[in-house]
């Protein structure tokens, strides 16, 4: 199908872009170097910021050391003092456990989160690509829909010399082919508006890009591979594990402590000098916070995590709306597809016919071209839908991915 070669190049909407079938791509190609840029830096924080609150429960060490001078008693002395002190909780009732739990998943849910930006992006930078496609395709319809209107008005300009029609009915010949001189002038703005928008988030010149052509997915094929339900169950394993984070708060804690101590002590231009003196510490903390907030907070963590999982099962009812949507548009526009290879194929057999009756002398060249056009038109229909359908499925390929 003429449709198919025009969108030529496989690809999947997921983690990696496949041309030819072959050759992996980047997801990123179809963005600007600034905007993959951006994406890099949000991947680099999110990977900082969840290393730092997975070890968040690393206290630091605190190492102090002090120089002072004085003239006490109208003499001058120096002091310096130097000291190392650890607090370390080493058992927390499994809250460092399930505090490093959460932090694992909530560099998840953040890594998701960006992913879906970028999936969006990717997706609208396609979407115009298609809608460029289809514009260009709008242009050669409305070419042919031009000449079958200068073919309509010169015919009508004959029958009028003639004196077969009145001037009204060629008023109305030259109103109709100015429409569709108009509306050819809107498509090509139109075309110009959706450049203008797939410059602003690529660095790729729109004429030489691959367009993609994307295969229909099956509903549990659709479900199974689904982003957005990574990012629910992401955002419910995180907030459980934070409701167990809580709880071990008001439970017993055990902290390792530990010091050294140094200092040294002299009089200035004297004799005397206190000996340096050195000792350290170290023991064992066991402590439990007594709030009256605790069950309230217990609370609120806990109703937080069973609304995640409910968000689960409505997130997965919406995007099975939304599949269903696709389908059933899908089935709409192969009835489109359909209905302009009927109309292909009558005008074909039209034009048959009337390419003999010229040639017997029964039909003028005005004939034969209106048909041509009109046949053309229809493949060009045709083609039109075939990107409609693409369009539908980037709704389900924006967040789809095969790994």
């Amino acid at each position: 199908m003429k449709a198919l070669k025009t969108l030529s190049i496989a690809l999947v909407l997921c983690n990696s872009i496949y041309a030819n079938g072959n050759t992996a791509q980047p997801l990123d190609k179809y963005l600007s170097d600034n905007k993959k840029d951006k994406f890099n830096f949000d991947y680099k924080k999110v990977e900082a910021d969840g290393t730092k609150l997975r070890d968040s429960w690393i206290n630091p060490l605190i190492v102090n050391y002090s120089y002072t001078k004085n003239n006490s008693y109208n003499k001058e002395q120096e002091q310096q003092n130097a000291y190392i002190k650890m607090e370390q909780t080493i058992f927390q009732s499994g809250g460092i456990y399930f505090g490093i739990k959460y932090a694992n998943y909530s560099k998840k849910y953040a890594s998701l989160s960006i992913d879906t930006q970028k999936r969006k992006l990717v997706k609208d930078a396609v979407s115009i690509l298609m809608q460029i496609k289809q514009t260009d395709l709008r242009i050669k319809k409305q070419e042919f829909m031009i000449k079958n209107s200068e073919i309509s008005l010169a015919q009508k300009k004959e029958q009028y010399i003639n004196g077969q029609l009145d001037s009204g009915f060629l008023d109305n010949a030259i109103i109709e082919r100015n429409l569709v001189i108009q509306s050819l002038y809107d498509i090509q703005t139109s075309k110009q508006k959706l450049i203008s928008k797939f410059k602003a988030i690529s660095d790729l010149n729109h004429e030489n890009v691959d367009i993609p052509y994307l295969d229909k997915l099956e509903k549990e094929q659709f479900l199974q591979h689904n982003i957005v339900l990574d990012m629910s169950q992401s955002e419910m394993e995180k907030t459980k594990y934070f409701n167990s984070v809580t709880i071990a708060k008001y439970l017993p804690k055990v902290s390792l402590i530990a010091g050294y101590n140094w200092n040294n002590e002299s009089l200035i231009g004297g004799s005397f000098q206190s000996p340096e003196t050195s000792y350290y510490d170290y023991g064992i903390k066991v402590s439990m916070p007594i709030d009256f907030n605790l069950f309230d907070d217990i609370e609120s963590t806990k109703a937080n995590y069973l609304k995640s999982k409910i968000e689960i099962e409505d997130k997965r009812r919406e995007l099975v709306a939304i599949y269903e949507q696709v389908v059933q548009n899908l089935e709409n526009f192969e009835k489109k597809k359909s209905l302009s290879m009927e109309s292909k194929d009558i005008y074909e057999r039209l034009l048959n016919d009337t390419k003999e009756l010229f040639k017997a002398g029964y039909k003028t060249q005005y004939d034969v071209n209106l048909l041509e056009n009109s046949v053309a038109i229809s493949k060009i229909d045709y083609e039109i839908f075939v990107i409609d359908a693409q369009l539908e499925l980037l709704t389900l390929y924006e967040v789809y991915k095969n790994d």
